[in-house]
């Protein structure tokens, strides 16, 4: 049986809930955020369901997934949150937050390993083998494919779970403070990249 996935045209609709969290995914044209669209957004509530809001071209008034990409009592968990929040800021004009990364989670836990791709998180903290074959798909199709929408779907659904299990582990580890210290600082970092800095260390000598 596959993910059960709801599909939206241009925002989410009224009376959906997400409880304290939300796990969000972005497709896009290509992985530059001055040229390269946003077509997609998923989201989960960590319920195993899947739901997806799709951009039509330069069409972006959506205040119900603007109204849940600020909301202060809800954290939006991402994998790489640095592409998609800058792109959402890009595309809607807002900064989410607050947010969490497991990618950035996973490379402070687990030290053990240079592997921290969604694929690899999903396989070795919860022993799921997920599709990455859609990744480079033409997410700006005017019709999209069963396979694309349940890529996508797969892209949020087991993030809650894979939260949980690096939480445990930064906590082990005595990282929990620079974790969060780390997420906070994530909308900076893409208002940086924005702004002209994508590839350099403003830390640096």
């Amino acid at each position: 049986m596959g993910v059960p996935i709801d599909f939206y045209e241009g925002d989410l609709p009224d009376g959906l809930a997400w409880g304290d969290s939300v796990a969000i995914d972005t497709e896009t044209m290509g992985l530059n955020h001055h040229r390269d669209r946003l077509c997609l957004v998923q989201l989960s509530g960590g319920d195993g369901r899947g739901h997806i809001v799709r951009f039509r071209r330069d069409v972006y008034d959506a205040p119900r997934l603007i109204a849940l990409l600020t909301d202060p009592a809800i954290i939006k968990i991402f994998h790489f949150a640095r592409f998609d929040i800058t792109i959402l800021q890009r595309a809607l004009g807002v900064v989410t937050q607050p947010v969490y990364c497991t990618k950035l989670a996973s490379r402070l836990a687990r030290t053990f390993t240079d592997k921290h791709g969604l694929k690899d998180l999903c396989r070795d903290l919860l022993g799921v083998e997920i599709s990455k074959q859609q990744q480079s798909s033409d997410w700006g199709a005017d019709e999209l494919t069963p396979e694309q929408l349940r890529y996508a779907a797969n892209d949020v659904i087991h993030l809650h779970a894979i939260r949980e299990r690096l939480d445990a582990m930064i906590a082990r580890e005595g990282r929990s403070a620079l974790a969060a210290a780390c997420f906070a600082f994530l909308p900076t970092r893409a208002a940086l990249d924005l702004a002209g800095w994508p590839e350099i260390d403003l830390f640096a000598h």
